[in-house]
This record gives structure tokens, sequence and C-alpha cells, in this order.
């Protein structure tokens, strides 16, 4: 089992997805669109983990490397290889697979509820995943939902939060990686973006959030790092 890591910013890498990976002596290889880089041949990874970015899908005319990422994305889930996108990275697999991506009517900023959709409940990839949770969640921008992929999550201010293509496909719009010291990284970074808004939380609500529910958002990332990785070695 090997990860590969497409990194867009220096203050959003893999946080707990790291920990997880180093405790099971997983070997994590990076693509940072930030330094001089080259893409991953598809042999090299079995997982392609697409991180999160203050940019937009939209913002190729500044950022060049955006449609060879899409193209990469594009050419792992042709070749049937598991993919995870964070955020900016669950926007790119839906452009990946045609679907529209564009600002959403409210900014998400902050520790907020995501509830299962029908089919989610159904779905046996969340089996023990809670129907509700509180997650971390920093985007102003949202999707369609992809042809032939599963609604997994919603809330009151996006409707789409998260969803599965196959069976080893998974976009999540929220961060379930975060940890004390990337979220102090990212508030660091991205504090400009904290004004007043009615799903927008202050920066102390934000830090303080992470004693509370960081914890239970490792546990359940590990449940689904732990599902992918079942999937990828055909259990």
């Amino acid at each position: 089992m090997r990860i590969h890591c497409l990194q867009h910013v220096p203050f959003e890498g893999l946080g707990a997805i790291d920990d997880w990976a180093r405790d099971r002596g997983i070997p994590v290889t990076y693509t940072k669109f930030f330094e001089r880089h080259t893409l991953p041949e598809l042999s090299s990874f079995d997982l392609l983990v697409a991180m999160g970015g203050p940019m937009s899908v939209n913002d190729a005319g500044t950022y060049e490397w955006l449609p060879e990422e899409r193209y990469l994305l594009s050419k792992a889930i042709g070749a049937d290889k598991a993919v995870l996108g964070v955020c900016l990275g669950a926007q790119l697999i839906a452009w990946a697979l045609g679907a529209r991506v564009y600002r959403n009517e409210e900014r998400e900023i902050g520790w907020l509820t995501v509830e299962k959709t029908e089919d989610g409940i159904l779905a046996q990839f969340l089996n023990g995943i809670p129907r509700q949770m509180t997650v971390l969640q920093w985007h102003g921008e949202t999707f369609d939902l992809p042809s032939g992929t599963t609604p997994l999550f919603w809330s009151e201010a996006c409707e789409h939060q998260a969803f599965m293509y196959g069976d080893r496909v998974l976009a999540l719009q929220f961060h379930l990686e975060a940890t004390q010291e990337s979220l102090e990284a990212l508030v660091s970074n991205c504090r400009a973006e904290l004004t007043p808004g009615a799903f927008v939380q202050s920066e102390k609500e934000i830090l303080d959030g992470f004693m509370e529910h960081g914890r239970e958002n490792h546990s359940q990332l590990n449940k689904i790092l732990t599902r992918l990785e079942k999937t990828i070695r055909g259990g």
C-alpha cells in the first residue's frame, strides 16, 4: 500500500492522515504544487489523496498546474485507483468527473454539522459512522453532484458535502484530518476570510473547537481510511 499526496499550499498537508499512514508503516510521497514538481506515474501509488487550498478549480489561468492535476485525477479514477479528496480536493474530483464547481450561497468556516443523506444512511461504506457529525469546514465554493456518484452527507448551508464514485473514490468537503497544529496554520494563513457570515465562526471558536471535536473526527477518519485500505487490498 502506497499513498501519494497532492498538496496545494504548505499549510494544508495530510494532518491526521499522515499519522494513520505512519502507524501502519505505509509510505507517503508528495507532489507539492507550490514547488517545482513532477506528477507521479499511476503505477507508483495505490491511494491518491488531493488536499485543500484557498484557490478555486476555476483559477486555472492563475495556477497552471490545475489542469494537469485534473488530468491526473481523471486518469487515476479511470484506472480504478483509490482516490480521496478533501475540500479543494473534493471539488477537484467533482471537476475531474465533469461537474461544475462554483461559489456557494454561504461560506462555511468553523465547526459545523453535517448529516447523512438517505443514500449515506444506506451506504455500507459508512456503517458505524455517525448519522450526524460536527466537522471542520473552511470553504466558500461547492459543486454539482457528478453523474454516477452517491451523495453521502449534506448540511444546512451546503447541500453536497461528500460523495462516492464506485467503491474507491471518496470526496469530502470537510476536514476530518485537521490537527491542532494544522488548524492553527490554517487560521494564521486564512484569517482574512473570517468575516461575518451566518455560518462563519470566530477565530476563538474555531481554535477552541478542536479540543471538543478533534479526537472524534480522527476516529471517524481512521475508519474511512481503513475501509479504503481494505478495498485497495481486496478485502
